[in-house]
């Protein structure tokens, strides 16, 4: 069914008009980078029959082509097959290219992928103290890394992970199909991701980041499958994706509660356009709910979700600290969404008893605006901390069709809004325009300026 799906989502994605009159918001990538040296995974011995582990063929051509790392970079080449492989890592100045009918399959001995620290930012594995599982595919302390190719794949075959999850016999923390790590300049595009055995990409502690026009699938019950989730990372742009999985389809992160905190590292300057996927479970777009670096700048537009949970959400709790502030939501459609938009203020989940229960997040200044919604259930969630109230909400030019007789639940939240149906709750129904302009991140300068959104600073800075 999967692969059906991703033929269907391809064709969709072709016919779509965004593909024929939009322009990128990312900065310019050149996919046809030339790299001076260029191998292929079969020079090394790798078979591509399913079946044949060719790990240490990945290692051996990366090792031999990092010689020419600053003689312009290296290309390994994957022809079609099926490659079956445990952990590698990439190198600097290197395009991992995968040619149409390439399929990289994920081993399914959990010893072929290696055991490794946890995140600093994190202080254990997320589902268990101590160490995780590696990454498939793995990158630390690299510049000017792409991983593409003619509609390739990259298969974790992630069910062996998720029925240790559900019967609760992990050893450790299970793997992302892709991390890079302490990196900049990475560019991922033109693949599917199937069947990660947890969070599919994963770019942590890095900057200047790209995804455009992938598709990333997994099991609407797959357990935590997120899509993409950029973690204390900055300059992130993601564009032109689907997304079908188990969990959130993009979650932003910054570390988790006392270790985020001390940590430090921010998300920030990220862009997501001309998103469509859908997620059973959980959100289309998600903060947190591990933000205690803190999370601002994020520009979300043209955004399609359907059979879905939530649309919008923000996880958070009493310890987790941080920021979340700067958000921005426009161009939505929703249809068949359970709840437009929820925000969460006591989701718990602390990594042990250290956290400091007097360590309250800030969430400030979050926009939404220009939403369209059919069948949708509740219009809003929004439940803020006793004491430490969200502020600064702001809703514009929202018009949802919605079934339940109670559509907005508020509590401990302050802002404003325009033209919105249904009418919103109480703490929401003092109108923006035209006395809370300023207090109402970046809708001031949209109504007020007939300059195109898309001209504004930070979008093109970096």
């Amino acid at each position: 069914m999967q692969v059906v799906e991703v033929f269907l989502v391809l064709a969709l994605l072709c016919c779509s008009s965004w593909k024929v009159w939009s322009i990128t918001l990312c900065k310019e990538t050149n996919l046809d980078k030339v790299r001076p040296h260029s191998v292929s995974i079969t020079e090394f011995g790798a078979v591509g029959d399913g079946i044949t582990l060719n790990t240490k063929a990945f290692q051996n051509a990366i090792f031999y082509l990092n010689s020419f790392s600053d003689k312009g970079g290296a290309k390994l080449f994957v022809p079609a097959g099926r490659w079956l492989t445990g952990s590698f890592d990439l190198i600097s100045h290197l395009t991992l290219w995968l040619d149409k009918d390439a399929v990289i399959l994920g081993s399914t001995n959990s010893e072929d992928w290696p055991v490794v620290e946890p995140l600093p930012s994190y202080g254990r594995g997320r589902e268990l103290p101590g160490a995780r599982h590696r990454s498939l595919i793995y990158g630390s302390n690299l510049t000017d890394v792409i991983i593409t190719g003619n509609e390739g794949i990259i298969d974790g075959q992630g069910s062996i992970w998720w029925s240790k999850f559900r019967n609760k016999t992990l050893d450790y923390t299970r793997p992302h199909l892709v991390e890079l790590m302490n990196s900049t300049g990475i560019l991922i595009s033109n693949l599917t991701f199937l069947n990660s055995p947890f969070w599919t990409i994963h770019p942590v502690y890095c900057s200047q980041v790209t995804v455009q026009n992938v598709t990333i699938l997994a099991p609407l019950d797959s357990p935590n499958t997120d899509g993409i989730d950029p973690d204390s990372s900055d300059d992130v742009c993601i564009e032109d994706c689907y997304i079908s999985t188990g969990d959130d389809l993009i979650a932003i992160k910054s570390g988790w509660d006392e270790y985020g905190i001390a940590f430090g590292r921010p998300s920030t300057n990220i862009i997501i356009h001309r998103l469509v996927g859908k997620t059973q479970v959980s959100a289309g777009i998600a903060i947190g709910s591990e933000m205690s670096g803190g999370v601002s700048n994020v520009h979300a537009q043209d955004i399609r979700f359907y059979d879905s949970y939530t649309a919008i959400r923000i996880k958070t709790s009493p310890g987790r600290g941080g920021y979340v502030r700067n958000i921005y939501v426009s161009n939505m459609t929703l249809t068949n969404v359970d709840i437009a938009i929820r925000f969460t203020g006591l989701y718990g989940d602390h990594p042990d008893d250290g956290y400091d229960p007097n360590a309250l997040p800030v969430i400030e200044k979050i926009t939404i605006e220009d939403v369209k919604g059919e069948n949708v259930k509740k219009a809003g969630l929004i439940e803020g901390i006793e004491g430490d109230s969200f502020v600064d909400i702001c809703l514009s030019n929202i018009n949802l069709n919605v079934s339940s007789n109670y559509p907005w639940n508020c509590s401990n939240v302050r802002g404003y809004s325009d033209t919105v149906l249904p009418e919103p709750c109480e703490p929401l129904t003092e109108r923006i325009f035209p006395d809370h302009c300023s207090d109402c991140y970046y809708l001031s300068n949209h109504r007020e300026s007939s300059n195109d959104k898309k001209s504004d600073g930070w979008f093109t800075s970096w």
